[in-house]
Formats: C-alpha cells, structure tokens, sequence
C-alpha cells in the first residue's frame, strides 16, 4: 500500500494558504480605499481653493430646517457722510490774499498739521439779515456733487472766529487761465488751446449731464496747475437746471461772455449760455485778450453783433420776441452784416473757424452741446492736442499779494439790467465795414 507524500498539503496548509490569500486582498482593498480617499479630499481641496462646491457637497439646507428657523429682516445699509463739528480757521495759515471776488475773499493758505497747501474761500456776507447767501449754499451744494477731474475739489467748510465767518477750503492751484495770458508774453499754441478746451468742455459736459449751469464760465474762473491740469471753479451763480420754460433771473454771466439772449432780456434760457461762454474763452485764448469788451450792456450787445453779424428771421426766429429786441433799431438792408469770425481769426483752421462759429451762434440752438464740442473734427486734426505730461510750466503769482483786476466782476444780486434805456439805434452798426477790414470802430447813439 502506497502512503501519502510527506510533501503533500494538508487541510492546515489549505486554511493557512487561504488565510493569507484573503489577508493580501483585504489589505490591497484597504490600500486602494486609502488612495482613493486621498485623491476625493484632494480633489476637494483644490475646489475649495478654486471657490467652487464639491460635486457632492449640499449646499442648502433641507425645507424643514428652513422652516424651523425664524426668518431674519435684512436693513439696507448706505454710506453715508458722517456728522461731526466744523475744524477752526486756525488749523490753517494764511500765506497770502489772491483774489477778492463778488462773493468771496480768496486766500492761499498752509494746512498747519499736515503742511499741504489750500485755497481759502471766506463767504461774504453782504445781505447778512436775508440769511447765509444763496449763492454759497449753491457754490456748496455743487461742489459736493461735482466730483471730476476737472472741476476744483472742495475739502470741507470751516468756521472763524464769528457765526458768520464760513470759509470753503479747496485744493489750490498755481494758475488762473486770464492772469496766466496776461503775463505771457506770446499766446498759447493751437496744440496747447486744443488741451486747454479739451478739458473745459469735459468738465462743463460733466455739469450738463448733472443738470447744472455754471452762468459765470470766464477765463479768471480757470484754473491751471504746471502739469497742464485745468480745472473749473468759483460756482457762486451755478444752479440746477429748472423745468422748461420756468423763469429765470438774466442778471448772470459776467458781460464779456455774456449771452446775446440774456442782453435781450430773456428769463428762460438753458445750458447753450455756457456753450457761448466756452466760445467767448475759446475766442480769448486765440487772441489773448476778451474778444467782446463792452463797457455796458448796450455796447456789448453791439460788439457781438459786430462780431457775429445781425440776426435776421432765418438765423434766429425767436430774436424780435425777446422784451429787449423791440427797443433795438437795426439797418433795413444790411451790407457787409454778417459773420467777421473768419476774418478776425485767419490763422484758425476751417474746422476750428467752423467750431468757434457754432460756439458764438446767436440762435442759441444753434450752439452745440459740450458732447458735441468734444467729438468736433477740430480735435483730430493736426496739431493733436498738446499731451498735458508735454504742457510748459509758468512761474506762480498765487504767492504774491492782491491783483487788481482788468475784467468787469459777475453780476450782484440786487443789481438792475442795464438795456431798459429806450430805443437803441444800430441802423449805422457796420458803416465803416468795406473801409476798415478790421470791422471795429462805430457808435451807438440813443434815439
């Protein structure tokens, strides 16, 4: 009988072989859980990191959990300026007086803990028993509304020693546009005037998009910094602009750049009063000097019509309903009476000619909004705009004492317009036209 080999399994062999078998897959089964679990929190690491769920995540809570929990009222939160007492005039000192104006002593003063230099706006107070004067609490309200880069930047109001001693603290700058010309020696260059306008139309399309007329744009009302930076101040007669045909006082806009309509006595007007001040400032930068000096309102009138011809009923149909049009005594058949712009300005471009005769349209539709000023073709013609990185720099006369002015002041409150004085005959207005090319030279006489 043949026996069993001594080498043959046993049953205790088996149990042991599939012991191990089973401890092998188990522990390879583990591993893979592990790697799998590694890679799932990876995963979910990197989607964390990224911002986004887990595929696997629940993001809401169930419906009764919802329920469950009252539901919390959500306030509306806006910010707000805060409320807090008005600084004294003596953190603050004063350097020197610039400007004194029709509604305000300017000064350049020196912040005393931080050493920046301002402008100090101190409020007159003129009609002190009618209350803080309207034309402050306008220039105020403006301001804090009229954040751009090319409107002047009102700091805060302090107070002086007395109640009735409130001074408007603004960013200073080097230059006003008219003392600036008056010291230079040659005229800005047409590359130079193309930044200058540039920058005025900006901020004055910022304040027509606001619904706010300025009424006393002038070049002494500029102001410039050595980095080519304009920007607009003294908003003393600015308003928001009213319904339409609402009235309105004509006693705004200092003569110089006073509108045809205003002279004429109108009391509804809108923003194309500031479009021909922004012509009359183009005109000046030209020339360098006002282009409509007029000693009164009479004679202004005429130096317009001088300038920019007579109205008729094609170029201005609203011009004989105007109150003051019926005392005015014009040429039956004029010769020689129209447009001299031209002929005035012969170094300008077509373009810019056409520009600036838009500008100082008398039918005040006829003058183009500031929108449509900056997309003007005489922009993009040759010379570019000046870059304002490229603009020359001009020694300061803000450190030196009071300037007396060259230029008629805006209008006071209380003051009567002057053109209620009878007929007015401009029947001879171009008499000496055909001989003096030039066009000046006539006189008005009351009738």
């Amino acid at each position: 009988m043949t026996g069993a080999s001594r080498w043959a399994d046993d049953e205790a062999d088996k149990a042991e072989a599939a012991r191990r078998k089973k401890e092998k897959e188990e522990k390879k089964r583990a591993k893979l859980a592990k790697q799998q679990a590694e890679q799932e929190a990876a995963r979910r690491s990197r989607q964390e990191a990224e911002g986004r769920p887990a595929k696997r995540r629940r993001l809401s809570k169930s419906l009764e959990e919802e329920s469950a929990k009252p539901i919390e009222a959500k306030l509306l939160r806006f910010e707000t300026p805060g409320w807090g007492p008005c600084r004294h005039s003596n953190n603050f000192e004063t350097l020197n007086h610039i400007e004194e104006g029709s509604y305000g002593w300017v000064s350049r003063a020196k912040e005393i803990s931080t050493g920046e230099i301002v402008a100090l706006k101190k409020v007159k107070m003129d009609y002190v028993n009618d209350g803080f004067p309207i034309t402050a609490l306008r220039e105020i309200s403006v301001l804090q509304k009229a954040r751009h880069q090319n409107i002047v930047d009102l700091k805060e109001i302090i107070m002086g020693d007395g109640l009735d001693d409130v001074i408007l603290v603004m960013e200073f700058l080097e230059h006003d546009l008219k003392t600036l010309q008056e010291d230079m020696s040659e005229p800005f260059l047409a590359s130079e005037i193309k930044t200058l306008l540039r920058q005025l139309a900006s901020a004055v399309e910022f304040l027509h998009d606001n619904y706010i007329m300025h009424r006393d744009l002038k070049t002494s009302n500029i102001l410039l910094n050595n980095r080519g930076l304009l920007k607009l101040a003294d908003f003393g007669m600015a308003r928001l602009i009213p319904p339409p045909n609402a009235p309105l006082t004509q006693l705004v806009v200092t003569l110089w750049y006073r509108a045809p309509e205003l002279l004429l006595g109108t009391t509804t007007y809108d923003m194309s009063i500031d479009m021909w001040s922004v012509g009359c400032i183009f005109g000046e930068l030209l020339a360098k000097e006002p282009i409509l000096q007029g000693k009164n309102e009479v004679d202004e009138l005429s130096k317009i019509f001088e300038l920019c011809g007579l109205p008729n009923d094609n170029s201005w149909p609203e011009f004989y309903r105007l109150p003051n049009a019926k005392s005015l005594k014009l040429p039956r058949d004029p010769k020689n009476a129209g447009s001299v712009i031209r002929t005035k300005f012969p170094f300008l471009t077509n373009s810019g000619s056409e520009l600036l005769s838009s500008l100082l349209s008398l039918n005040p539709e006829g003058r183009p909004a500031a929108k449509e000023m900056l997309a003007h073709p005489y922009f993009r013609e040759n010379p570019k705009p000046k870059p304002m990185e490229m603009f020359p720099t001009f020694p300061s006369k803000a450190g030196q004492e009071k300037r007396r002015r060259r230029s008629p002041n805006a209008p006071k409150r209380g003051e009567a317009p002057g053109m209620g004085m009878g007929d007015i005959d401009f029947s001879s207005i171009f008499a000496g036209r055909e001989e003096e090319q030039k066009g000046a030279g006539f006189t008005l006489r009351m009738v």
